[in-house]
C-alpha cells in the first residue's frame, strides 16, 4: 500500500484532505494547491466553506487572489466529512485549547477523528498537526484508527507533523519554513516524508511520533520562558527607571549568545500561552513537576494586570479614578498587522477595566468586531481613530501596535498614552511604559 500511495503523492496524482480551514489550514491548503494536488478541504463552519468556495479569503494576511487561483486549480471546501473517501492524505489542522483548569483539550482531534474514521480506507495517510502533548499520536489517535479495522502501518500510515505558521511574517511563508515530521512506523515516516516534501523546501525527518510533538513544545516553550524573562525584567528595569528597550537594543548588538524578545501586555496567539501547560500537564503523568515553564506562564499571565495597574496609577497622577474614566484600547489582534484574535491579551485588559469601573472601547482596522469566543463575549465594535475620539479619551492604551496606526497623531491627540509595546521613547510626556 505504501508503494501506491508513494507513487500517487510523487505523480500529483493524489487528492489531499485538509480538515480545519484556519490559520494553519488555510495557507497549507494554498500550498498544496500552488503544487499542482487536487486539494479538497474540510470545516464544520458553513460560513466559511461558502466563503473560501467563492473564491475569497477570510483571513487578512491571506489575499483574495491567491483564494481564487486556488479554487480555479481544483481547490474546494464541504462540512461534508463523508467525502473523506475521496482523499488520498488527510491532514488535521484543528484547534487543541486548554479548559478552564488549563488542561489539555482534545475534544477538537477526538470529534474530528471520530468523524472521519467511518470514511477512511486503505491506502490513505493521515497526520496530525495540531498542537499536543507527547503521546497523542499514539495514545488517541492509532487506537480509534485501529478499531475501525485499519492496521496502521500497514493499510494506513500515521505521522505527526507539527505546524510551523506565523501569521503576517513576510520573510517565511508555508513553503519555506523546515517540517518537522514523525512516523507512528518507518513506513508511515517514509509516506510523510514524501507527502511534505513536495510542498516545503525541507522536511526533518525525527525518530518517532513522540519526538515530534515534543519538537513542537520545545519550540514555543523557549519562546514562552524568554518573554517571561523579559517582561520580568521589564518590571524590574521601569522601577529602576531604565528604558527597557534601550537595553535590548543594546544588548542585541551582541553577535553571539543573545536573541532580542520583547515585553507586552501579555502572550497571545494559539500556541506560546497554551503550548507549555501540554507539557506541564503530562509531565505530571510522569511524576515531574516543571516548575520553570510554569514560573514563565506565571510571569506572562501576570501581564494583564501591571498594565491595568500602571492605567490605574497613570490615571490617580491625574487627579482620576479607573472607575468612569474613558479608556481606549488600540489593537484588539494579538500581534501587529494580522487579524487573528486567538487569546488575544487586550481582550483580557477589556474584561478587567469593564470590572473596575472604565468605559471602555477599543480600536483595530482588522478587527472589526469582537467575536464570540469560548470564554469571552464582549460584543463591541471598533470605533474609528478620530480627533473626537481621541481627545474624548482619558487613557489611550497601546496594546497591539499595528503598522497602521498614525502614532504621532495619537501622541498629539491624546492626553495619555499608556505603551505596551515601545512604540514611543521613554521622553514622551503624556506617554507612560507598561
Amino acid at each position: 500500500m505504501d508503494k501506491e500511495l508513494i507513487s500517487k503523492l510523487e505523480s500529483k496524482e493524489a487528492v489531499i484532505g485538509i480538515v480545519g480551514l484556519g490559520y494553519v489550514g488555510l495557507p497549507l491548503s494554498l500550498s498544496f494547491s500552488e503544487s499542482r494536488y487536487v486539494v479538497l478541504g474540510f470545516d464544520i463552519d458553513e460560513k466559511k466553506v461558502e466563503t473560501i468556495n467563492s473564491g475569497k479569503s477570510y483571513i487578512k494576511h491571506i489575499p483574495n487572489e491567491s483564494m481564487e487561483k486556488a479554487c480555479k486549480s481544483g481547490f474546494s471546501a464541504t462540512s461534508d466529512f463523508s467525502r473523506i473517501e475521496e482523499v488520498d492524505a488527510i491532514i488535521l489542522c484543528v484547534p487543541t485549547p486548554l479548559n478552564k483548569y488549563r488542561e489539555p483539550d482534545l475534544s477538537y482531534i477526538i470529534s474530528t477523528i471520530e468523524k472521519i474514521t467511518p470514511y477512511m480506507k486503505r491506502g490513505q495517510i493521515l497526520s496530525l498537526e495540531s498542537t499536543t502533548y507527547p503521546g497523542t499520536t499514539e495514545e488517541e489517535l492509532v487506537p480509534r484508527i485501529e478499531r475501525a479495522g485499519f492496521k496502521v502501518g500497514e493499510d494506513v500510515f500515521v505521522v505527526y507533523s507539527p505546524e510551523r505558521e506565523d501569521p503576517g511574517n513576510q520573510f517565511y511563508k508555508t513553503k519555506s519554513i523546515p517540517k518537522v515530521c514523525g512516523g507512528y512506523t518507518d513506513t508511515c515516516l517514509k509516506v510523510g516524508v514524501v507527502l511534505y516534501e513536495s510542498v516545503i523546501s525541507c522536511v526533518v525527518a525525527v525518530s518517532s511520533t513522540k519526538t515530534a510533538e515534543m519538537t513542537k513544545l520545545l519550540e514555543n516553550i523557549h519562546r514562552a520562558v524568554n518573554i517571561g524573562l523579559v517582561n520580568e525584567m521589564k518590571v524590574v528595569a521601569d522601577a529602576m527607571g531604565i528604558d527597557i528597550y534601550e537595553v535590548i537594543r543594546a544588548a542585541a548588538t551582541k553577535p553571539f549568545g543573545f536573541v532580542p524578545y520583547y515585553p507586552g501586555p501579555g502572550l497571545g496567539g494559539h500556541c506560546i500561552p497554551i503550548d507549555p501547560f501540554y507539557l506541564t500537564w503530562k509531565a505530571r503523568e510522569y511524576g515531574l513537576h516543571t516548575r520553570f515553564i510554569e514560573l514563565a506562564g506565571e510571569v506572562n499571565t501576570s501581564m494583564p494586570d501591571y498594565v491595568v495597574l500602571k492605567v490605574s496609577n497613570s490615571l490617580n497622577d491625574r487627579k482620576k479614578s479607573v472607575k468612569g474614566s474613558r479608556i481606549l484600547v488600540l489593537g484588539a489582534a494579538y500581534k501587529k498587522n494580522v487579524d487573528d484574535m486567538r487569546e488575544s491579551p487586550s481582550v483580557i485588559l477589556i474584561e478587567k477595566l469593564q470590572k473596575l469601573g472604565a468605559v471602555v472601547s477599543y480600536s483595530d482596522p482588522y478587527v472589526k468586531c469582537l467575536p464570540k469566543m469560548r470564554a469571552h463575549n464582549l460584543n463591541m465594535q471598533s470605533v474609528e481613530l478620530t480627533d473626537r475620539i481621541l481627545s474624548e479619551q482619558d487613557c489611550v492604551i497601546i496594546a497591539t501596535d499595528h503598522d497602521a496606526f498614525d502614532y504621532n497623531f495619537i501622541a498629539r491627540r491624546a492626553s495619555l498614552v499608556v505603551d505596551t509595546r515601545g512604540r514611543y521613547s521613554a521622553e514622551q510626556k503624556n506617554v507612560i511604559r507598561a
